[in-house]
């Protein structure tokens, strides 16, 4: 193995170092970087990426890759991994989803070195850590007040990928198109392979969606010959689904149910009711079809219209990768309101 290059810095193998790559400085001469912290395998093998908080208030995804790099297995490790725990750490500073120039990260790729401040940061991060990487893996959250069973998010037709999110085995695996100036298309035009993965909510830590992304990484960096060995999968096999929808409460009220992410619901069954307050009626909340769940709202106060639940279709794998044509691009938990 020859010594690993970011920045201006150069890491022996076998070696770790974190390299703080100059993004910008404040307003009140504070300097802001993007820290990576870069383990550089003895022995030959790919380089993997991990980022978290791309959303600055996704917090989750700092834990795991904290957890990740503390790991015994990564004491025998093949290949390099870049692991950068904030992307965004002007949004996560403040407890925000955004930028200070109220720009979605995640819609501003591959960046640029003379745009928006948004555009800067994604310049920086794609040019020194995605484009020197072959596979990533991206951890995301749902939005502030909602709650995400563990999911791997990857587009059709991508039988590498597919074979990466078995690998990974989380409870579903979405398969959905790719979003304009997203990291994943941007990575996948340069031929660099990233999963996404979603689970918890937004400014919380949510153990069980912690661990299964810990344990799924190590599994993918085992099937990728970086580590020797990773946790067992999870006997169920992981749910495929290529469409989901939201069932939206048809009154305003107060949310009663004892559904949670991860249960499984037949067309037209009662999830929850949502009650008025002063106790004068109440309106049934109905599964539109049989699927999962993959998501929730945490908040049991409900306007008319509000999304509550989200449902996947539950699909067999063969029927997804015949028609990839057809998979449609999952909105954003922001998107959803």
């Amino acid at each position: 193995m020859s010594p690993f290059s970011l920045g201006s810095a150069s890491i022996a193998p076998g070696a770790r170092a974190t390299i703080d790559l100059p993004v910008s400085t404040l307003s009140n001469h504070t300097h802001v970087t993007l820290p990576v912290h870069v383990v550089h395998g003895e022995r030959a093998g790919p380089v993997m990426f991990l980022s978290g908080a791309i959303h600055g208030d996704e917090i989750q995804g700092v834990e795991i890759i904290r957890r990740i790099l503390n790991h015994p297995a990564l004491m025998s490790f093949s290949g390099t991994l870049l692991a950068v725990p904030i992307v965004n750490s002007f949004g996560f500073l403040n407890h925000t989803r955004y930028m200070p120039d109220r720009r979605d990260l995640n819609r501003c790729f591959p960046g640029s070195d003379r745009g928006s401040l948004a555009s800067l940061v994604a310049d920086i991060f794609f040019r020194e850590v995605v484009l020197k990487s072959q596979y990533g893996i991206d951890f995301h959250t749902a939005a502030l007040h909602r709650t995400n069973l563990p999911q791997i998010r990857l587009a059709p037709g991508e039988a590498d990928l597919l074979a990466l999110a078995q690998a990974f085995a989380p409870p579903v695996i979405l398969i959905s198109k790719l979003r304009e100036k997203s990291l994943r298309l941007s990575a996948a035009q340069a031929g660099v392979r990233v999963l996404l993965y979603e689970g918890g909510e937004a400014l919380r830590f949510d153990e069980a969606s912690i661990d299964a992304a810990v344990k799924g990484t190590l599994r993918v960096m085992a099937h990728l010959g970086m580590i020797d060995e990773a946790p067992r999968k999870p006997p169920a096999e992981p749910v495929f689904s290529d469409s989901s929808s939201w069932i939206r409460s048809p009154e305003s009220g107060i949310l009663h149910t004892t559904r949670r992410i991860g249960d499984r619901v037949g067309k037209r069954e009662v999830v929850g009711v949502v009650a008025d307050p002063l106790g004068a009626h109440s309106v049934p909340l109905l599964a539109e079809g049989d699927g999962i769940i993959v998501g929730r709202t945490n908040l049991p106060i409900l306007n008319r219209g509000d999304a509550v639940f989200h449902i996947a279709r539950a699909q067999p794998l063969a029927t997804i990768r015949r028609h990839p044509e057809t998979a449609v691009a999952l909105a954003d938990e922001d998107e959803i309101i």
